[in-house]
């Protein structure tokens, strides 16, 4: 399986050498369409003025003339009528040329051999060193007639430059690759801490470390990651406080049940003291009940089941029903219960609304002082309800606020270990957010508590 860092080499100069194809084939094509044209113009000029030169000077040597002239860098042909040639300058690789060509020049015609040389895709054409490659125009000296075919002798003319432009090409593709090289393993890097982070973290190793102070899209990813590795592991640390509370919760109504249940097969004990064991046995198997349903309940709501169901209902209505039903746990503790609950109709989920305002009461009673005091408060103000449960019971420290929605959190277990399941006031946070309303929570140690809910009418 090849890696990231060779992917990237591999790519890039794949995308390297494309570019450079397509930029040599669009080049080309400017120079058959531009440069081609002006090159046999300015070539032409050159050969004509030659041959106006000899013309102009029949007193000088015609072949020593020519012969100083490609001594500058000029390949030339001199064809007498009749085919006979005379070759000035750098011998021409191919010298083939058909004799129609040559009769044309001498008929006085200019050959513009360079212009409809072969259209090749590539410049090579231009360096091409044959005589059909050429400039021909025709010579007249001395009364004699002849055809001059000229061209740049290229080698003399740029050698050197091929070997600058060589070498420059040569350094640039060798210094692109190394470039690429040492960029790569830079980006590439931070991609490959990030894949051994994730692997301790499916290790359950939760100290990773990266470099975030990168500004780029790599750092601002490592941050994030980080973010993550740090939610994971609160999560992780949830996840045990879970299995360690639900654990209680589960192994002390069962040690309860099992312990009165061996003390029911003692044939010696009173029917009052039976009945008393049958009484504790069915209070520790309510427990488990309510612990499955808000368990139950807890992950219906997780997996975002459509179990809202809204309607129009009396929320006011809905309060004092239910203070009925704790009428009994109220007067059993001595507490002295409070209430407004103005006759208020709102659009929601009677069910689990009912299930937030059992939550909060049921709290309000257990974590209150004996002959202490509840008061629930209903108002409405614009578009929303405000509904408000105080108590004057044991509080709870800043801390433990921060935290008290928080799923499977429980507070101070020593006070709480009566409490049925440790999701309740998650299960009423998640209620209240599906409805769109919110809870905050005022508490002060051994003071009391009061949870404040607001939820719009409609």
């Amino acid at each position: 399986m090849k890696t990231l860092y060779v992917k990237f080499i591999v790519i890039t100069i794949g995308m390297m050498f494309i570019s450079f194809i397509l930029a040599f084939i669009i080049s080309n094509t400017y120079y058959q369409q531009k440069l081609k044209p002006f090159n046999d113009q300015k070539n032409t000029k050159v050969a004509l003025d030659i041959a106006a030169f000899a013309e102009q000077h029949p007193e000088i040597n015609l072949h020593e003339y020519l012969k100083s002239i490609s001594a500058v860098g000029y390949q030339m042909c001199l064809v007498k009528l009749g085919g006979d040639r005379t070759f000035f300058g750098k011998p021409f690789r191919d010298k083939s040329m058909p004799i129609s060509t040559q009769e044309y020049v001498l008929k006085g015609n200019v050959f513009h051999g360079m212009l409809h040389f072969p259209q090749e895709t590539f410049v090579t054409g231009f360096f091409s060193n044959e005589l059909k490659n050429t400039i021909g125009v025709p010579l007249k000296y001395q009364g004699r007639t002849y055809a001059l075919f000229i061209r740049p002798d290229i080698k003399f003319l740029f050698n050197e430059m091929h070997i600058l432009f060589g070498w420059i090409l040569g350094l640039a593709i060798t210094l692109t690759i190394v470039m690429v090289l040492i960029n790569t393993k830079y980006l590439v890097k931070p991609i490959s801490n990030l894949t051994k982070a994730t692997k301790s973290l499916a290790n359950g190793d939760f100290t990773v470390k990266l470099d975030s102070k990168r500004h780029d899209e790599l750092g601002e990813l490592s941050h994030s990651f980080l973010w993550m590795a740090s939610k994971l592991e609160q999560i992780d640390e949830m996840r045990k406080e879970f299995i360690s509370n639900i654990s209680h919760d589960i192994q002390s109504p069962l040690s309860n049940i099992k312990g009165y249940t061996n003390l029911l097969e003692n044939e010696s004990i009173s029917n009052e003291e039976r009945s008393h064991y049958v009484s504790i046995i069915n209070g520790e198997i309510r427990r488990l009940s309510t612990l499955t349903k808000q368990l139950l309940l807890l992950a219906s709501l997780d997996r975002n089941e459509d179990i809202i169901k809204k309607k129009l209902f009396n929320v006011g209505g809905q309060l004092k029903e239910l203070i009925r039903n704790y009428q009994w746990a109220v007067n059993e503790k001595g507490i002295m219960l409070s209430y407004s609950l103005p006759n208020i109709e709102m659009v929601g989920d009677p069910s689990l609304l009912n299930t937030v305002w059992d939550n909060l009461l049921s709290n309000a009673i257990k974590y209150n002082k004996p002959n202490g005091s509840i008061e629930i408060s209903l108002d409405k103000k614009g578009d929303s309800v405000f509904i408000t449960f105080a108590d004057t019971g044991i509080g709870m420290k800043n801390t433990e606020v921060e935290r008290i929605f928080e799923r499977f959190y429980r507070a101070d277990m020593a006070r709480t270990r009566t409490v049925e399941g440790p999701v309740g006031l998650s299960i009423v946070k998640t209620i209240v957010d599906l409805h769109g309303g919110t809870i905050n929570v005022r508490s002060k140690e051994n003071e009391g508590t009061a949870f404040m809910v607001e939820l719009p009418i409609r």
